[in-house]
């Protein structure tokens, strides 16, 4: 059985910046495509960003160009870095893994983006 743990959420102020972890444990044999989702309060969970197994990176408009995403496969471990923070990012974020043919998901952290 594989389990996703967040890390590294919390409050922080407009224009702040945190970085968030995600580590698979379990039996893994392979790790595919790992992605950061998010879901406000009364929304819907939209993909944040994604990154496949040849570090091919996607993101959605909202968070181009303040959010990177990356990988280390030794650590089996996604993370997302995000600057320039705003209160519309506030939300819950999910981390999701492809690991072997299977979708994972991680039980979410949160960020507050507020003064």
């Amino acid at each position: 059985q594989v389990q996703l743990v967040e890390s590294g959420g919390g409050l922080v102020q407009p224009g702040g910046s945190l970085r968030l972890s995600c580590l698979a444990s379990g039996s893994i044999l392979s790790i595919n495509s790992m992605g950061w989702y998010r879901q406000a309060p009364g929304k819907q969970r939209e993909l944040v960003a994604a990154i496949t197994g040849v570090s091919r990176t996607n993101y959605a408009d909202f968070v181009k160009g303040r959010f990177t995403i990356s990988r280390d496969n030794a650590k089996n471990t996604v993370y997302l870095q995000m600057s320039s923070l705003k209160p519309e990012d506030t939300a819950v974020y999910y981390c999701s893994m492809l690991v072997s043919l299977t979708v994972i998901w991680g039980q979410g952290i949160q960020v507050t983006v507020s003064s």
